[in-house]
């Protein structure tokens, strides 16, 4: 598959009906709490309230009074991996765990037996997104966990879990500039509709994103994704100091080896402790050949 391929989210269709975290969920294997209250209420219908290890994909809920007084304007949207054409977890990612897709879907996968655990990609990515299981077990090793597109459905000819449950059409999955034309197409009908601030998100953010989103209301109800988003210099540093690193390296483990080699067939004859006090003992017995006191002289 040599075609960029993109996860398209209308946030002006979407009922907030959460199958889409149910399939995600269902498909990947993610366990959820089951005991009775075992949620924390936050005084808001979003549940769970943030991604955590065992949730890639969350519906968020933000709402606010009208000006006029008259009911609430309610914005849905979807918290998940952008996957990013210029991702700060990849460029920050010190073991290559992070990845985008080889196929050239633009897909950012991940090779969790790669990951070490430092989680700098959480801290590298502009949207707060990657999570990881294990953290604060005692025991349990920390694996990276984020949505990976279902790359393993999409190399199958199928759509993502999250996309084939989607009631309202809200979520859809196809070559991304059949996604970015769809959106902008969508967010002109909704702006005769009298919604203004209708935007497409994801089409320039962080070199461009392979999910494209159409958000009906302003940005300020989407606190999810920040107005041009881009990874932190940080982040680019430290990618540029990766092959520097691995230089590094290999010029220890060079100058390792080369401290072996040379110190192959060398053998002291005789063992000291002390320059002022200490015994001269025999290397191949381990006898105490004499003892050494500079002030009583030998002994």
């Amino acid at each position: 598959m040599s075609e960029e391929m993109a996860i398209y989210y209308d946030a002006s269709k979407c009922t907030a009906c959460r199958g889409c975290q149910a399939a995600c969920k269902v498909w990947n294997e993610l366990p959820s709490p089951i005991d009775f209250n075992s949620g924390i209420c936050t005084g808001s219908y979003q549940n769970p309230a943030d991604l955590d290890p065992n949730t890639r994909l969350i519906i968020t809920f933000n709402e606010r009074e009208r000006e006029n007084g008259y009911g609430v304007d309610w914005a849905f949207g979807r918290r998940s991996c952008m996957h990013c054409t210029n991702a700060g977890c990849v460029n920050v990612c010190p073991s290559g765990a992070l990845y985008h897709d080889p196929d050239g879907t633009g897909l950012v996968i991940y090779d969790k037996d790669k990951c070490i655990g430092c989680q700098y990609c959480r801290s590298g990515c502009p949207y707060d997104v990657p999570r990881h299981t294990g953290v604060g077990i005692q025991g349990a090793g920390i694996k990276i966990n984020k949505c990976t597109g279902c790359i393993d459905r999409v190399r199958n000819g199928r759509k993502p879990a999250c996309v084939s449950t989607c009631q309202p059409n809200a979520l859809d999955f196809g070559p991304r500039s059949e996604m970015l034309k769809r959106a902008h197409a969508r967010v002109d009908a909704l702006k005769k509709k009298g919604f203004a601030d209708a935007s497409v998100y994801g089409e320039t953010e962080c070199g461009g994103c392979h999910t494209i989103m159409v958000l009906k209301y302003d940005r300020s109800m989407y606190t999810h994704v920040p107005e041009n988003a881009e990874p932190s210099g940080l982040t680019e540093a430290l990618g540029f100091m990766k092959p520097l690193a691995a230089v590094g390296a290999v010029g220890i483990v060079a100058g390792l080896g080369l401290s072996f080699l040379t110190g192959v067939g060398y053998k002291r004859d005789r063992l000291y402790y002390d320059e002022n006090d200490h015994d001269e003992i025999d290397v191949d017995t381990g006898e105490v050949i004499k003892h050494i006191d500079k002030e009583k002289g030998e002994r």
